[in-house]
């Protein structure tokens, strides 16, 4: 009796269709960072929520210096605790930081604290002593 070839066994699979990512991947993460990120994911939000605040923040600090010093100017709807405000963004990035493990919590904090610089060292009227306080809820 011949064998059937591959494609007749396939053909009877679902075909599943390969989902558009909303945002980049983060850069510069090692395999077990984005391992722990999607562990995380999985618990604790949703499906790339991490990639989402990080392209948002770096959106902020890359990008036109108006956003930064007029609150008006920059995206919201309008409700703070929407989240769609930077600060929001921020606040998921902090909170993400804090459940990571050690290792990948160090590697994503490098990027964060990178972008942070950049935002405080463009918009001097955000009021920061340190980095380590949560100077994000003022913008």
């Amino acid at each position: 009796m011949p064998r059937r070839r591959p494609s007749v066994l396939r053909g009877e699979l679902p075909v599943r269709a390969v989902r558009r990512r909303r945002y980049p991947p983060i850069d510069r993460l090692s395999g077990s960072c984005v391992a722990a990120l999607r562990r995380l994911e999985r618990a604790r939000f949703w499906p790339e929520a991490t990639e989402e605040a990080f392209w948002h923040w770096r959106a902020l600090a890359h990008g036109p210096l108006r956003h930064l010093v007029d609150p008006l100017v920059g995206p919201g709807c309008g409700v703070f605790e929407c989240g769609c405000y930077d600060s929001g963004f921020r606040e998921h990035l902090e909170t993400v930081l804090h459940a990571l493990p050690g290792k990948s919590a160090r590697e994503l904090r490098s990027l964060v604290r990178a972008l942070d610089e950049k935002i405080l060292a463009r918009a001097a009227v955000i009021p920061a002593d340190s980095l380590d306080v949560p100077w994000w809820r003022e913008l």
